[in-house]
C-alpha cells in the first residue's frame, strides 16, 4: 500500500486536501444545522491520509499536524455520538 500512494502522492494528498476544505465549508455553510457525526468522520479520514502521506514523506511538521487532527477527530466522533 505504501508503493501505491508514493507513487501517486501528489493526487492522494490533493485528495485529502479536498476532503478536508469539503467538511470545514459544510460545516461553514450550514453551521449549526451541520451533520457534525458525518464531518468528525470525515475530516478524521482526511488526517488519516494526510498523516500516511506526510509520514511517508517523512516531514515531521505536517506528521504531527495531522496525527494531531487525528486525535481531534476521534474526540469529535466520540462527542457527536454522544459518548462522552
Amino acid at each position: 500500500m505504501n508503493s501505491f500512494i508514493i507513487k501517486h502522492i501528489k493526487w492522494v494528498e490533493l485528495l485529502g486536501v479536498f476532503m478536508r476544505i469539503f467538511s470545514f465549508s459544510l460545516v461553514s455553510w450550514l453551521g449549526p444545522a451541520s451533520p457534525f457525526l458525518f464531518v468528525w468522520i470525515f475530516n478524521t479520514t482526511d488526517a488519516i491520509i494526510l498523516s500516511w502521506c506526510s509520514i511517508l514523506k517523512k516531514d515531521f511538521a505536517y506528521s504531527l499536524l495531522n496525527v494531531f487532527w487525528i486525535f481531534v477527530g476521534l474526540i469529535g466522533i466520540l462527542r457527536a455520538s454522544k459518548y462522552i
